[in-house]
């Protein structure tokens, strides 16, 4: 069973910065493409961003372009989203996800985590 895990989450001043993670309970973390998703109270879930098995391709919803980074690490089974110059509208419960690619749509994604409360401030 492939099952993705969420930390990092927490509350953070506007302007603020925090790390999420995700690790893959899994050792062919490789052949996936990694997504993190998002759902703030009362709204739809959303796409964040998305990276390839390889790392060398990413993807961005508009919303975070500039101020969110993902990035893997297939040694250690785990991606990870930077968060920088987070704003109040950033408040969500964040998602992990793992699927064959790196598309914006959570119908491609086969394997998802519990998620990670991230609360902002303002």
């Amino acid at each position: 069973q492939v099952q993705p895990v969420e930390s990092g989450g927490g509350l953070v001043q506007a302007g603020g910065s925090l790390r999420l993670s995700c690790a893959l309970s899994t050792r062919t973390f490789a052949n996936y493409a990694m997504g993190w998703f998002r759902q703030a109270p009362g709204k739809e879930r959303e796409f964040v961003a998305a990276i390839t098995w390889s790392g060398a391709s990413t993807h961005y919803a508009d919303s975070v372009k500039g101020r969110f980074t993902i990035s893997r690490d297939n040694a250690k089974n785990t991606v990870y989203l930077q968060m920088n110059s987070l704003k109040f509208e950033d408040t969500a419960i964040y998602f992990c996800a793992a699927g064959p690619f790196a598309t914006l749509s959570d119908n491609e994604y086969d394997y998802w985590g519990q998620g990670t409360q991230v609360t902002v401030s303002s």
